[in-house]
């Protein structure tokens, strides 16, 4: 499972039970300034997600991980059954974040408020 919350002006990242071996990371934390926005695209996962460089990819199970496409590092954690949100960086070591969670729409509109009031 993978959480994704508001905390000040940080928007914070946590993987938890074993999407912590998945991806190979516990946390990421990004400045809201730093985050352009937040869009649920469930066609994400059926597009190829790259090579990756840590991580984990069994196809239609899951994605996890830093991966690299088109030149740029995309980090996932993303498992079957979850939808994924998408949130895109700027002045960050990945170009964006792809999670998976229980409702995509509602966390990619948690963000983009967070972002209005930013």
């Amino acid at each position: 499972m993978t959480r994704i919350d508001i905390t000040g002006d940080q928007l914070v990242v946590t993987m938890q039970g074993m999407d912590r071996f998945w991806s190979l990371r516990r946390r990421i934390a990004v400045p809201l300034s730093h985050v352009r926005g937040a869009t649920a695209d469930p066609g994400v996962v059926r597009e190829p997600a790259g090579v990756r460089a840590p991580g984990t990819h069994v196809p239609r199970f899951i994605t996890a991980g830093t991966l690299y496409k088109d030149g740029e590092r995309v980090f996932w954690n993303v498992r079957g059954s979850r939808e994924p949100v998408v949130i895109e960086l700027a002045e960050e070591r990945c170009a964006r974040l792809v999670r998976g969670v229980d409702d995509a729409r509602a966390t990619a509109e948690r963000v983009e408020r967070a972002l209005i009031r930013d």
